[in-house]
């Protein structure tokens, strides 16, 4: 074929051959004319053209897939990280988030677009954002990092973020700031956990040998006061100091006991499934001559369809007993005390004990797990209730929280797995 071509016109464009335009004789035979070339030299010209367009055209088509490709491949990254990413323009104002931080701050994206970054916040916690992010520091080009803030969403949930604020910023400079946020409120809320229960751990070892060291004598004081008091009359004045003494020796028995159930709260425990309802019935039934006489109402409020955990009955009574006499003691001129239960998602049930009591100190609401501490007077606590509790729960693969508001009341939430939650824990833990 390469023989019978007689013309090769080059076409050129912008000095760059692009192809070649090759042609043989006329349908006669005959050679072009001059004429005929000339008019080919100037088509090649425009052919050229056509060919770098279109080559053109296809790179860029190629680079807008490319682009595109890039685009989603970072919009999935976005939109799949499990920590929140804002990004403000320079003067605060909300140009693009993820959904991470639409659930994380319970907000909706269409809503937060065009908003202030302060906005999406509560009011302390904005205060220090807008104070690291403030237009005087945008020139500043390191990230800056606040660790757990304490922040409240629209619904009413609190939480403990850690963020991390970095430029954005293109060839002509900076255009605002990425906001990432990451909620650690469940690893804080963990790392407590994990935290009391090795000081539990700890302090129940010593208290295990401090009670059986104590025992023995105490009981020898106990048996030789009851000795002597059938020795003396009612009427000897010896008889009232003695009474005294196995006042305190009884009381004294009671801590040690409350030491030796500290100590085993992590021993193995039978499980079987328990109907919380008849718990707490049987507990307020036990509590009744305490309650008598205090002037305060008891109102039930059970789930009728949810009462079956997986426990053992006996702790969860020692739980209810702590919590309903703490009620008691919380509220010195009457009041209400509610006992709630509730199914919750995942399994579990909610127990909840209310009272309208003095409440609990804000600076004493962290402490109030901690074995020994008590706000109450000499001789009326141990300090070891609410420690005794927690360690059941736990034994449980429960959660027991707080909320107290001083001259307000209190409120004891406890969640327990029912015997499918316990059975899926289980799993999980294998």
């Amino acid at each position: 074929v390469r023989r019978a071509l007689h013309y090769y016109v080059p076409c050129v464009v912008r000095g760059r051959m692009v192809a070649v335009i090759g042609l043989g004789r006329s349908a006669d035979g005959a050679l072009l004319s001059s004429e005929d070339v000339e008019i080919l030299r100037t088509v090649s010209g425009y052919v050229a053209v056509a060919i770098e367009n279109s080559l053109l055209y296809q790179e860029q088509q190629e680079r807008a897939s490319e682009l595109k490709l890039l685009k989603e491949f970072n919009e999935s990254i976005i939109e799949s990280i499990n920590v929140g990413l804002v990004a403000v323009d320079l003067q605060g104002k909300v140009t693009r988030l993820n959904s991470a931080l639409e659930y994380i701050l319970n907000i909706k994206r269409d809503e937060a677009i065009g908003q202030h970054v302060q906005d999406l916040f509560s009011e302390d916690f904005a205060e220090t954002l807008w104070q690291v992010l403030g237009v005087e520091r945008w020139r500043q080009t390191e990230i800056r990092n606040i660790y757990k803030i304490h922040t409240a969403t629209c619904a009413g949930r609190t939480l403990v973020l850690n963020i991390a604020i970095a430029p954005l910023q293109d060839s002509q400079g900076q255009t605002g700031a990425l906001v990432v946020v990451e909620d650690v409120t469940s690893r804080i809320r963990l790392e407590e956990q994990l935290q009391q229960r090795e000081k539990l751990s700890s302090i129940g070892l010593l208290a295990a040998g401090v009670a059986h060291e104590v025992n023995t004598p105490l009981t020898g004081v106990s048996s030789y006061t009851q000795m002597l008091l059938g020795m003396l009359p009612d009427t000897d004045p010896k008889h009232a100091l003695l009474q005294k003494v196995r006042r305190q020796a009884e009381r004294a028995t009671n801590i040690v006991n409350n030491l030796l159930n500290f100590s085993r709260s992590g021993s193995a425990t039978e499980f079987a499934e328990v109907d919380i309802r008849r718990v707490l019935d049987d507990t307020l039934q036990l509590l009744e001559p305490q309650m008598r006489g205090s002037r305060i109402e008891i109102v039930r409020a059970y789930d009728p369809d949810s009462s079956k955990v997986f426990g053992n009955s006996g702790k969860l009574q020692q739980i209810f007993t702590n919590l309903l006499l703490n009620a008691r003691d919380s509220i010195p001129d009457g009041g209400r005390i509610t006992i709630s239960t509730a199914a919750t998602a995942g399994d579990a049930l909610l127990i909840e004990v209310a009272d309208d009591g003095v409440g609990i100190a804000p600076e004493n609401v962290a402490k109030i797990y901690d074995p020994f501490y008590t706000t109450k007077g000499v001789g009326r606590g141990t300090g070891l209730g609410l420690a005794v509790s927690y360690g059941i729960v736990q034994e449980h693969s429960g959660h027991i929280s707080v909320d107290s508001t001083p001259g307000c009341g209190t409120t004891f939430r406890i969640t327990l797995p029912t015997a499918n939650g316990r059975t899926r824990l289980q799993a999980v833990g294998d």
